[in-house]
């Protein structure tokens, strides 16, 4: 019989020592903005957008981010977008460690996150002693057995995403018996549960509900549309959770836009209603944009008490 969890406490997630503390109880708290640097030929909106062999521009890249408010930046090596090819460790890291040496040799970069988008525990550890932050991993720790246990040893954050199968698979895996935020909240409890037995500590965990992973595009809506109730399912309460739904497919057929570069009104809306339900932070491509939402969202739903001191 599987074992009911019981109600978690309050609790704050750290990021960096440079960052405020991820207090996802707090309705007064600030949404953070996670900037994508996707060093990939074949993302599916920004492939061949930045190189890895360009620092110049790279760095012109980051400080735009930087100058609009993102708070994080998210480094990919490898596309994980529907049948996207898979690639070893050895070409992600080609890619990915000279970006990370370069943001934290940027003076201006000194408080900014960087996490790195893999599921390799391989990659992780080398992205990581080269100055990365957090682990983001699509795969919640599935996709290589060391990669909860490494996260533990390497004492950083992880955010935990909910996925099925694989990007060649997961188009197929869609069917959610007991309707799609029962069966979201159940599998990524699992990896939770996975996580904390590898000794990852709650305090570092972020959950992520994957929206177009293994989601229709009512699915998606869905999640979006209960967010709130995602995040009070039995063992998830107090977790910070982050919302990635940025120039994705179901925004495109929605909207009826087709050149992912321009869904920024409709991840507008979605990166609204992802922090009306609770997010504590959102992974987009359109930075200056999004910190503009962001901000008017947040002064909307969670309206600060004036005597509160930050």
């Amino acid at each position: 019989m599987e074992k009911t969890p019981g109600k978690r406490p309050d609790r704050v997630t750290a990021i960096t020592p440079n960052l405020p503390l991820l207090k996802s109880t707090s309705p007064t708290r600030s949404t953070h903005v996670m900037a994508i640097l996707n060093l990939t030929p074949d993302s599916f909106s920004d492939g061949n957008l930045h190189s890895s062999t360009d620092m110049e521009a790279l760095g012109k890249t980051v400080q735009k981010f930087i100058n609009a408010g993102a708070t994080i930046i998210d480094i990919g090596g490898q596309s994980t977008r529907p049948n996207a090819e898979k690639l070893p460790p050895t070409q992600e890291l080609e890619r990915i460690l000279p970006a990370i040496q370069h943001i934290r040799s940027m003076p201006e970069a000194r408080n900014i996150a960087i996490s790195v988008d893999t599921f390799y525990a391989s990659v992780a550890e080398d992205a990581i002693a080269a100055g990365a932050d957090i682990i983001n991993d699509v795969t919640a720790g599935k996709a290589d057995p060391l990669m909860l246990a490494t996260a533990a040893r390497l004492q950083r954050p992880i955010i935990l995403m909910h996925m099925r199968g694989t990007p060649q698979t997961m188009t197929k895996l869609t069917q959610y018996p007991d309707g799609v935020i029962n069966d979201v909240g159940r599998e990524l409890f699992k990896r939770l549960q996975a996580a904390e037995a590898a000794g990852i500590r709650p305090w570092r965990i972020i959950l992520d509900p994957g929206i177009g992973f293994a989601k229709t595009q009512d699915q998606n809506l869905e999640l979006l549309r209960r967010l709130n109730e995602l995040r009070v399912y039995k063992g998830l309460e107090g977790f910070p959770w982050l919302v990635g739904t940025s120039r994705k497919g179901f925004i495109g057929k929605i909207t009826e836009v087709k050149s992912a570069h321009d869904r920024a009104w409709g991840t507008a809306a979605a990166v609204t209603a992802s922090i009306n339900g609770g997010a504590d932070i959102v992974r987009v491509h359109d930075v200056a944009e999004m910190v503009q939402v962001v901000k008017m969202a947040d002064a909307i739903f969670r309206v600060k008490d004036k005597r509160e001191t930050r």
